[in-house]
């Protein structure tokens, strides 16, 4: 893994995974897709639906559109009324399913209490659900053929991979089991193929004596949307963190009234760790980077 190096005071400090760094090196590669489709007519096309005005979904959609501008794809945003009735939305994804010049589409969710996400993402065309959350999709990855991976999880094995971390022959355990992150990535992992081949452990809300497994880990993957859940008595020395919760905590210093934690005890955990993502600026940008990733690829399958 990683080299551990003991501080002046004898503890641990862990090298730090650069999240914004790897994911501009992913989106540098994407770019150059981008060009090299463009100079045979076909512009990489997403598609953003956001229903209602939530805050937090806003900006997320708005960081994709960014992202989005700054490798040269064009994006659509279909802004919804918060009470738009299930049947409103799913006649807008029918008809992106049927528009050529769309490759990929994205429902930021969560969605409101009237509409079924399930059904909302099994009605999206799987070869363009850049999300990567469809069933077809899902299932896919499940039996190792090419699909669109869930970009949260792709981008946590791309972190890995590209900060040198060994993930073949490792003992991965990872917090959480959601269909987001948890499931998917334990996909990922166990495949034989590239940046993959581990042993891997999901636990949960009904695991007993969890940190008897966290502490078995060579790899922690913690995603349980919990602040500071995990902590350094819960690691073993030289342990690889990736650490995919975002959390809000009050703070009255911070300009916001709050700032931003992940589900690692940050300060305790990385005098422990070999190496370890920070929250902000570690799995963040890499989900943004592979959502560009897999619009390029749906633009490349389709060649239109």
């Amino acid at each position: 893994m990683f080299g551990v190096t003991p501080d002046k005071d004898g503890q641990v400090t862990a090298r730090i995974i650069d999240g914004k760094a790897i994911a501009d090196s992913v989106l540098g590669e994407v770019r150059e897709r981008v060009l090299a489709l463009g100079s045979r007519g076909t512009e990489p096309t997403l598609a953003a639906v956001l229903v209602g005005d939530d805050p937090a979904s806003m900006a997320y959609v708005k960081n994709k559109r960014r992202a989005c501008e700054a490798v040269g794809i064009r994006s659509v945003l279909h802004r919804l009324s918060v009470d738009i009735p299930e049947s409103g939305l799913l006649e807008l994804i029918a008809e992106l399913n049927h528009d050529r010049s769309i490759h990929g589409i994205l429902v930021q969710l969560p969605l409101p209490d009237q509409i079924d996400s399930h059904r909302v993402i099994e009605r999206i065309d799987p070869d363009k659900d850049v999300d990567g959350f469809h069933p077809v999709n899902i299932g896919r990855l499940v039996i190792g053929l090419d699909s669109f991976r869930s970009c949260t999880p792709a981008g946590i094995v791309e972190l890995l991979v590209r900060s040198g971390v060994q993930i073949e022959g490792q003992h991965v355990v990872v917090l959480g089991r959601s269909n987001i992150v948890g499931k998917p990535l334990m996909n990922l992992l166990v495949r034989k193929d590239r940046g993959a081949n581990a042993t891997v452990t999901v636990c949960h809300s009904g695991t007993r004596d969890l940190a008897a497994y966290s502490r078995q880990a060579d790899i922690l993957i913690a995603a349980v949307g919990r602040a500071g859940f995990v902590t350094a008595d819960m690691v073993k020395p030289g342990v690889v963190v990736i650490d995919v919760g975002i959390n809000r905590v009050d703070d009255t210093a911070a300009r916001r009234g709050y700032r931003l934690v992940g589900d690692v005890d940050f300060d305790s955990v990385s005098r422990v760790a070999s190496a370890i993502s920070p929250v902000p600026g570690g799995v963040g940008p890499m989900t943004v980077a592979m959502l560009m990733w897999n619009t390029v690829k749906a633009a490349q399958r389709t060649g239109t």
